[in-house]
This record gives structure tokens, sequence and C-alpha cells, in this order.
């Protein structure tokens, strides 16, 4: 397989032959076009035209965690804030812990994972709980209790 011209590391940072790419206009347009193929490897589909990535870990970083209202209004919620700009009700079902604790949700009504960045990891761990029989961690949420479950 050739290999892509763009790279995106970790952190969420786009680089096209080594150079970062930070025009959020292009940048919202391969966001927006981000397929995956039946192998798992991430592409930008533009018609025509496809473009392989060459992605450290996910696609989409989760840059912070907050608390809220649902729309509804009658529920609470844990808002998350991606690296594509755009903003999701986090799915607390889809909450895992990776290697070297890092953790991941699944975002996109499930489409794609979404690695959380190291600020917003310590946004989410203080809706974190342990409980004190067992060696679990959990998040309350609207009196319901979401486990948070090891690797994905």
């Amino acid at each position: 397989m050739v290999q892509s011209e763009i790279k995106i590391d970790k952190e969420g940072i786009w680089y096209y032959r080594g150079a970062h790419m930070f025009r959020k206009e292009f940048l919202c347009i391969f966001f927006e076009n981000i397929k995956i193929d039946e192998k798992g490897k991430y592409l930008i589909e533009l018609g025509d035209e496809r473009c392989y990535l060459d992605v450290e870990d996910t696609v989409f970083v989760v840059n912070a965690v907050y608390k809220g209202k649902h729309p509804d209004g009658r529920l609470e919620c844990l808002y998350i804030f991606l690296t594509d700009d755009t903003m999701e009700i986090l799915d607390l079902k889809s909450l895992r812990i990776g290697e070297n604790n890092v953790p991941y949700c699944r975002i996109k009504k499930g489409k794609f994972k979404a690695r959380f960045s190291r600020r917003s990891y310590y946004q989410l761990a203080e809706f974190i709980e342990q409980s004190f029989n067992e060696k679990e961690y959990f998040i309350m949420m609207n009196g319901e209790k979401y486990p948070v479950k090891k690797k994905y």
C-alpha cells in the first residue's frame, strides 16, 4: 500500500508531508468526508477521489468534557467537544479504558472511536467514582450506574 501523505497523531494533530495542517476550512471538509474501509483503515473520500490516512490512534479526539442538561431539559448528561469542532452527548455505555489508561468512547452514532486528550481525561475523571467493595469504576448519571470498562 502507498504510504499516506496525511498523518494524524495521537493528539489529533493533522500533518501533510510533515507540515502541520491548521486551516479549519480544509480540516472541516476532511472530517465531513472521513470513512472507514472494510479493513478498518481511515480514508477521506471526496467524489471519486480517495486518500488513505496514516492515523497514529484515532481520527477524532475529545478535547473537553462538561456536565450539562440534556436537550430534553429533564436529565443531566456529559457533553464532549471533538477535534472537528462539534459537540455531542457522551455515550456513557461506550466509555472504555485502553492501553496506558487512556479513555475512549464511541462517537457519531457509534461509527467512530474517539480518544480523550489528557485535559479531557482529567475533566472526565471528576465524574468517575470507585466502588468500595470492588475494583470497579463507574459514572453515576440520573440515578443510573455506568461502568467504565477496561480495553476496547
